[in-house]
Order: structure tokens, then C-alpha cells, then sequence
């Protein structure tokens, strides 16, 4: 049935699609996948951060990095409150390591180059005479 000989199309005032309707057709779908991508990398952080297996850790971190989403762990790196955000400080008597991360307590995460998550650190600073 609508295939037989006879059958007539039920509109036959429908006129194709312009260019730009194609174009606005298109840019919808892709304001659509750019929101579902944020609340799935969203969605992967979430998990991340609540996964007890270092290897599932290790399985979603990777996933990111192969769609741009790359972790941030600056330890050794001087800090730099405009980048990580300091979560507590350690001494040392080396002058050298004073305001360098010495260990990155929760990771953060930059989506080609912007920042989804600072790092949160622990910051080496000079023991003061006692």
C-alpha cells in the first residue's frame, strides 16, 4: 500500500529546504552534541572522583585524554594561585621548594585549554626559625 500504482503523495507542496535552513538544521545539532559532550565529561569527572579502583581511574582519565580533556598534576611547578587553588601546606628547609607544589590532592582537568578544574595542592613552604 502507498507503493502501488496510483498512489499519490500526501503533500505535494512541500518545497526542499534551503541552504540555510540546512545551516541553521545544523548548527542546532551541533549546539546539541557540544551540551551533551560538557555533561558527559561532566558525568566522567563525577565518576572519577568516586571510583575506588585505580584502575578505573586510570580507564576514565585515559578516555578523557582521547577526546582533549587532559588531568593537571603540577607538582614540582611553582604555584600559581590564577591555577591550582591550595588545599594545605607542608615545611621544608629547602628554600628552594618554597611556594612549589609538592603533591596535587585532587586533579584537575582542562578541556583543550580551558579549565573544567584547578588542582588542588599541598604547597611546600620554608620552615621558620624556632
Amino acid at each position: 500500500m502507498g507503493t502501488e500504482p496510483g498512489w499519490e503523495a500526501s503533500e505535494t507542496d512541500v518545497a526542499p529546504m534551503t541552504e540555510t535552513e540546512h545551516l541553521a538544521v545544523g548548527d542546532d545539532l551541533l549546539d546539541q552534541a557540544l551540551t551533551e559532550r560538557r555533561s558527559l565529561v561532566q558525568l566522567c569527572l563525577y565518576a572519577m572522583d568516586r571510583a575506588r579502583s585505580a584502575g578505573v581511574v586510570e580507564r576514565i582519565e585515559e578516555g578523557l585524554a582521547g577526546i582533549g580533556v587532559t588531568a593537571v598534576r603540577p607538582e614540582g611547578h611553582r604555584f600559581d594561585p590564577a591555577h591550582h587553588e591550595a588545599g594545605g601546606t607542608v615545611p621544608t628547609d629547602d628554600p628552594a621548594l618554597d611556594g612549589v607544589v609538592a603533591e596535587t590532592e585532587v586533579v584537575g582537568f582542562v578541556d583543550r585549554g580551558r579549565t573544567l578544574r584547578v588542582p588542588i595542592v599541598t604547597v611546600y613552604t620554608a620552615r621558620t626559625g624556632e
